[in-house]
């Protein structure tokens, strides 16, 4: 591993020669190109930095202990080695963790789908509850929530809704989420007040380019409509709304959030385009027979991930059987408790798969 981060520093440096080359510095194209590279790789030579200083100092201060003399001296010394030691290693995780292959969809912004799953109305009403958390947990790390498109019901519920959460890395935090949702509680509709199980599923797409996911427009069946809008006020003159279809998936996607025509189809074809990448990549996967080794992170809308149990205002992620009792403040997008653990987990996981541990 010390030799791998050796010759990032070797590329760092080589970097910096690069950029101060006054050929480059005129090309700004490869300017930014080099400085971005050098950004990626900037915090594991910093880290590694510490890493040697710490080492040559453990060095210095061990012969320092190997020489006799002052009992007090010593005393010291082997204090330092002590500190320097649990440094070192604190340093040594720490650079394990950086050298782990990076999925480069985590700095990508997603389209987040959640729908009502078993419980009727309940269900809907649940739906409603994790949207509202998930908007709330973008908000508290300065990333912009904003809705698509949603199919309501009666109660004030979702049967779906569908949502984007724009910031740098918010893959890297909600593709944890991606999953079946349980709640268990009194319906406010239930007179007798007996507890039901209803659930949702939620699904985490990271947002893709077009040069990332081609689509042949000759694919594609495209409808505009008038929108409903928010309320008979608000009714549509003019059909802003859009339908498109993928004829060889038969994929119907549908926005009518906005008020022109452009950006509602702009926006349907984000989440065309983030559900056919999920498709192809998990076609892939099985290509290659990796059915996922890490439970985590998995995006596995089957899989039961997680349970919000009112009576006992408690909350259960059963991949890491982490258990809170704050399920008001969760719900309110205190979601960090748990993604962290889980993420924490991913990474330890695949420090196993690559040997690391």
């Amino acid at each position: 591993m010390l030799e791998k981060l050796a010759l990032v520093e070797e590329r760092y440096e080589e970097l910096n020669r690069l950029m101060a080359d006054p050929e480059v510095a005129t090309d700004h194209v490869r300017l930014k190109e080099l400085a971005q590279e050098q950004a990626e790789i900037e915090q594991v030579v910093q880290t590694y930095r510490q890493y040697k200083t710490n080492e040559k100092e453990l060095g210095e201060t061990e012969a320092m202990l190997g020489e006799g003399g002052d009992e007090e001296l010593e005393e010291l010394a082997r204090e330092e080695i002590e500190r320097l030691t649990a440094k070192r290693d604190e340093l040594y995780g720490k650079l394990r963790l950086m050298l782990l292959p990076r999925d480069p969809k985590d700095e990508k912004s997603v389209i987040m789908e959640v729908r009502a799953g078993a419980g009727g109305d309940e269900a809907g009403l649940f739906a409603a509850d994790l949207y509202r958390m998930y908007t709330r947990y973008a908000e508290n790390h300065g990333w912009s929530p904003e809705f698509l498109s949603s199919h309501v019901t009666g109660v004030g519920g979702f049967k779906e809704v569908i949502f984007s959460v724009e910031g740098r890395g918010a893959y890297s935090r909600l593709k944890y989420e991606s999953g079946v949702h349980r709640v268990q509680r009194v319906p406010i509709t239930e007179a007798s007040g007996r507890i039901h199980t209803s659930t949702a599923t939620v699904a985490v797409l990271p947002e893709m380019d077009e040069v990332e996911v081609e689509i042949d427009p000759s694919d594609l069946e495209i409808e505009v409509y008038r929108s409903s809008g928010p309320g008979g006020q608000h009714m549509q003159k003019n059909a802003t709304a859009v339908r498109i279809t993928h004829l060889p998936m038969n994929m119907v996607v549908t926005c009518e959030s906005e008020r022109s025509q452009f950006q509602n189809k702009e926006r349907a074809m984000a989440i065309l385009r983030a559900r056919l990448y999920a498709i192809e990549e998990q076609k892939q996967l099985e290509e290659r027979g990796e059915t996922r080794r890490l439970q985590v992170g998995s995006g596995e809308r089957s899989e039961k991930i997680r349970t919000y149990n009112f009576p006992q205002n408690r909350v259960t992620d059963h991949r890491i059987g982490l258990t809170s009792y704050r399920l008001e403040t969760i719900l309110d997008g205190d979601l960090d408790e748990f993604i962290e653990e889980l993420a924490t987990t991913e990474q330890a996981e695949k420090l196993r798969a690559v040997g690391m541990e």
